[in-house]
């Protein structure tokens, strides 16, 4: 099972006191608005997401279809076969993907699928 880029996605209080410490720690914006309270921040292959109000805990978060640098792999697995494969595993989703379209859902772990 190919799950693509993996990233931490961080429940923060202040998104801009959060991007001055981990800036600190080498760490630059990739993706994101401030303005909307989120950030993606890169240090080489690290990923980290910065979140303020959108959650409570923090997620560990896969993007399949995407490696580190939100390149479109040539090959992955689908989010709905890793749904399908977690569900014959008998592990319990909070959410799940409708089955039925081309579009992601979230889950406690964040499987968050943008092709």
């Amino acid at each position: 099972m190919t799950l693509g880029a993996f990233s931490v996605s961080l429940s923060v209080k202040d998104i801009n006191a959060s991007k001055v410490f981990y800036e600190n720690l080498g760490f630059e914006v990739f993706a994101g608005d401030l303005e909307k309270k989120y950030l993606i921040m890169k240090n080489g292959n690290a990923l980290i997401g910065l979140f303020q109000g959108m959650f409570e805990n923090n997620i560990s978060t896969f993007n399949p279809g995407w490696d580190e640098n939100a390149n479109t792999l040539d090959a992955y697995t689908d989010v709905r076969d890793i749904q399908k494969h977690l569900k014959g595993k008998k592990v319990k989703l909070e959410r799940e993907a409708d089955e039925n379209t081309s579009g992601p859902d979230g889950n406690t772990i964040l499987i968050d699928q943008h092709v």
